[in-house]
Parts: structure tokens; sequence; C-alpha cells
């Protein structure tokens, strides 16, 4: 996207291709933006800054729930792009090297989405994301008309329906965005966005997605980017225990399992999961990109979709199996490729 096509669409603003003055028409907020090529953050080279001057307010503020393995390069992108960010964690001191850059902390996700225009929420698991939104002192207790809720976590259809219905109950305008990709790809602003609810505030955020994203799909009515994100997953869960197989395999026959990552890399089969991840699993190394624990829920919630519509999947029960033996063996935290163990201790036990 170019820098003019970015700013035309924030908020539909004609400008030249370097500053812009406007008021949102979502929050009522009069504020100067400025776009430049100085390469602050990693989606594709661009910078959003928010100018303050003396005929302009503050930008819209914005608020982030969740300082994990995905939610603090989410919130450093950012961060970087000049947005005015409060957060909240239930583990403080995961927020600190975000203060250190700029970033404001409350105490709870009530006082974030009270204090914000716009909140983002990444949380890890359904149980996560109901609390954070709904508990006490949960999101939905400081939403108000004209703000917006955004949930980019993974959760099944039903959580996303039932965390949709209390943000709009407040008033507010609810979005869900779960991501597709890991650690690395929201390090560098590469996210796949999988969006569905409220076409507005859609379409107000999507310059945020953009900071943080290299694409972004809307889909429609709140649940359909909870089962796109899901089916996506299983695939790949299905994909990396397969791999598993033919790389333990390769080697078991005498072949040379570096070879086998090169064939296939050059394939109709190439994915850059594999190439990847291959060298890795090879010295038995599994840096956390996706926690295998994480593969294994969604999983299980991808299967759960798959039953509530008569849906076969035997394939990806298999593989939900074997993440799970993986998870018997203390592997919950280490990175989803990890589950070659799983595979490792069946063939040794055999």
């Amino acid at each position: 996207m170019t820098m003019r096509c970015l700013m035309n669409c924030f908020f539909g603003v004609p400008i030249n291709a370097m500053a812009a003055t406007r008021t949102s028409s979502l929050w009522g907020i009069p504020f100067t933006l400025n776009f430049n090529n100085n390469n602050h953050f990693s989606s594709n080279s661009r910078s959003l800054s928010y100018i303050s001057n003396s005929t302009s307010s503050p930008a819209p503020r914005v608020g982030f729930l969740g300082i994990g393995i995905m939610g603090s390069p989410m919130a450093h992108n950012l961060l970087k792009a000049g947005v005015d960010l409060t957060l909240w964690n239930r583990t403080k001191s995961k927020c600190d090297p975000l203060i250190s850059l700029g970033a404001k902390y409350l105490s709870s996700p009530e006082e974030v989405a009270a204090s914000c225009d716009l909140t983002f929420a990444m949380l890890a698991d359904p149980h996560s994301a109901i609390d954070v939104a709904c508990g006490n002192h949960g999101a939905a207790n400081g939403m108000a008309p004209g703000k917006g809720y955004v949930d980019v976590s993974t959760v099944d259809v039903d959580t996303s329906k039932l965390i949709s219905e209390r943000i709009k109950a407040t008033g507010a305008l609810f979005l869900e965005a779960p991501v597709s990709g890991s650690k690395k790809p929201a390090e560098d602003g590469q996210l796949i966005f999988l969006t569905a609810g409220d076409r507005n505030l859609y379409e107000t955020v999507a310059p945020l997605l953009d900071i943080m994203g290299k694409s972004k799909f809307y889909l429609g009515d709140v649940g359909n980017g909870a089962a796109m994100k899901l089916v996506v997953n299983m695939i790949m869960g299905s994909m990396m225990a397969s791999f598993s197989e033919g790389l333990l395999l390769s080697e078991k026959v005498g072949l040379d399992p570096k070879v086998l990552v090169e064939v296939v890399s050059q394939g109709a089969i190439s994915a850059p999961m594999y190439s990847t991840k291959g060298p890795s699993m090879i010295q038995s190394v599994y840096p956390t990109a996706f926690p295998l624990k994480h593969q294994q829920k969604d999983l299980r919630l991808a299967l759960g979709l798959a039953e509530s519509v008569s849906q076969s999947t035997p394939i990806a029960a298999a593989a939900n199996e074997l993440y799970k033996v993986a998870k018997s063996h203390g592997l919950s935290d280490e990175d989803f490729s990890a589950v070659i163990e799983a595979l490792k201790s069946k063939f040794q036990q055999s």
C-alpha cells in the first residue's frame, strides 16, 4: 500500500504524501497525522506519527490488552508508529520495555477501555478472552458508545459471539480480528488479519491493522473470523505433524533430512514453515514462535467446530492426539514444531 493510499483510507482523508489534518468521524477528536518513510517499524517500511500542535488535540487513544509473545511485538509496532498507546497485562513486568518507550500502563482492562477510544485484545485462550472482556474489571465495564473493541485472540465462534454481544450491549462497536502468523511475522508487521463484525469499525481501524500486518480480510458476521482462523491453524497443525513424520522417516531409511527440507522447499508442496522450522527440528531445537499448547488448543477448537457441522476431520483428530502426547512430555511451552518429539517417543517405545 502506498503512503497516499494509507492516508486516504484513514477516515477517508484526501491528502498530500506527507501530512494532513482531519477530524475523526468516529470519535470527533481533531488531530494531525504525519506519515513518513523513515523505516521506524517493520510494516512495509512505513511510519505513522501523531503530532500535536496548538490547534489540534491528541490523536485517538489506543489500548492493548495482553502483552505476550504476540501482543508485545504488535503493540511495539503501534508504539513505534507514534500511536498513543495504553497497556494492560496480568504480569506488569512484561509491559516494562514498552513503557520505557513511551507507552502508558493501567491496572485493569476496565481502566484501559474507559481511557481509550479503541482497545485491542490479544489473549491466550477463550477463557482468558472472556475474562478480560467480560469479567470483574473487564473491558466491557469501561466501554461506551463511540468506543471500539477489537479482539485479535484466537478463540472459538461461540466465545467471539459472546464477547461481541457483551461489548455491543454497552453501545460500543466490536470487531474480531484473529491473526495468521507467529512471533516473527508479528515483529516484522507481516501478520494477516481475519476480521468480522462491525464494518465501520473495520474501516476505521484498517490503518492500524496495516501497521501490524501485511494483509487483512473482512469476512462478514462475527464468528466468521474465528472460524477461518481455526481452519487455518487446523491445516497448519496437521502439516507440521506430517512434516515431522517425513523428517524422521527420511533419517530412518538412511536419507539426509537436510536434503529432504531442500527438496520440499523447491517442490509443489513448498511452504515457508518447512524451510524455517526444518533445520532446527533436525537439531532438536525448538525456539518458541508459536507455543505447542496453543496449537493443540486450536486443533481442539477446530475439531469442535467440525463436530458442530458434522464434518469429518480424521487427519486433524490424529494430529491433535499427537500434540496431546507432546504436551504430556512437558513440551507445552516449546514451539509447536516440538511435536516431532512425540513421534520420537513413539518410535522408542515400539
